[in-house]
């Protein structure tokens, strides 16, 4: 029995040895953990991460999905879709560009629209390709400004064709120098043409008459609105044979904001909520609504004193006369003015004069 009673607690003592080297190696695992822990909570971040935090992408295109911190700064933007009527404004300009440039050049000139984007103010005086120059307008009704900005491209184009170019060769560029007084005179006048097309192709929405301001060649003299202001840029192909360049339009949504609701119809002359027919018979019926009026002879103040001693036969002392003017009364408003007297036995007034005399 002794010796079973030494084998037993030597098993006994093997058994919490192993025990105890079991939770040991456990403790000395656990302080691992916790330095991975630690080294993952102070990991830096690589440029890639970063970029694609604040939702910089290189080489990014305008038609890419924005994300990050760039989303949800732009995700308080208008956009352009959600007024339907100015896409129909801009093919409306489109068509009667072509036909004004043709007439202005001479040449055979197409327009076409390449874009219709939303952007802020500030970046797009950052995105503008230099050398350009920007035609600041007015838009009298509105009272706000637009900017139209004309590459060097289309720039020596025109030039070229209104001092008679040949045609069928491209437009010499010439970088390096600023734009000459008949350069900037001869776009001035194009900016006239395009400014009196824009006008007419609001008019059948609101009529504005957009008037040209000045002409500049730095960015940062064009500025019409603050950097974090949102704005429509529309931007036209103008294409003359071989020779040609871009124009984009830039309305900021201050200026359009009079025209705002105008711009939310899906068609041409939609009303919300209206019913014609409805508002026609409103119409009708309220020249058959009855009114009462109320023939006044004479007033006079008196004091709470009498008021409380008056009784069956009390006298109230006038001061009208069979000749004095009686007033007519709707509600509380004063119409008329009106003589009283007899007709058929009843008493009658005649309107004698109207509450504006």
């Amino acid at each position: 029995m002794a010796d079973e009673d030494e084998n037993l607690e030597t098993e006994v003592e093997q058994e919490i040895d192993a025990s105890a080297q079991e939770e040991g190696g456990e403790e000395k695992e656990e302080p691992s953990g916790n330095s991975d822990g630690l080294d993952a909570a102070s990991r830096v971040l690589n440029q890639d991460e970063i970029d694609s935090l604040l939702g910089i992408n290189e080489g990014s295109d305008s038609a890419i999905q924005k994300t990050g911190i760039k989303a949800i700064i732009d995700s308080g933007m208008v956009s352009y879709e959600r007024l339907p009527m100015l896409e129909v404004v801009f093919d409306r300009l489109v068509r009667m560009m072509s036909t004004s440039l043709r007439n202005f050049t001479s040449d055979n000139v197409e327009v076409s629209l390449d874009s219709i984007t939303s952007i802020r103010f500030g970046e797009y005086l950052n995105s503008l390709p230099l050398p350009a120059m920007l035609g600041v307008f007015k838009a009298e009704e509105w009272d706000n400004f637009g900017l139209i900005t004309v590459d060097s491209t289309l720039i020596y184009s025109i030039v070229d064709v209104l001092l008679g170019g040949r045609r069928g060769t491209a437009a010499m560029r010439i970088e390096g120098r600023p734009y000459t007084t008949i350069e900037r005179n001869l776009v001035e006048r194009m900016l006239a043409v395009v400014l009196t097309d824009l006008s007419a192709a609001f008019d059948p929405l609101s009529s504005v008459a957009f008037q040209f301001d000045r002409l500049e060649t730095n960015p940062r003299f064009a500025t019409i609105a603050r950097p974090t202001d949102a704005a429509i840029v529309t931007k036209l192909r103008i294409d003359m044979e071989d020779r040609g360049g871009h124009l984009e339009l830039l309305l900021p949504y201050a200026t359009i904001e009079p025209v705002r609701e105008l711009l939310l119809q899906m068609f041409m002359g939609e009303k919300f909520g209206r019913d014609p027919i409805w508002e026609n018979h409103l119409a009708t019926e309220v020249w058959y609504t009855e009114v009462g009026l109320q023939a006044v002879l004479d007033e006079v103040t008196v004091t709470l004193n009498d008021v409380v001693n008056w009784r069956v036969g009390s006298r109230l002392q006038l001061q009208a006369t069979p000749e004095s003017l009686i007033s007519l009364h709707c509600g509380e408003l004063l119409m008329f003015h009106a003589s009283m007297g007899q007709r058929d036995g009843n008493i009658a007034v005649r309107v004698e004069t109207d509450m504006e005399t």
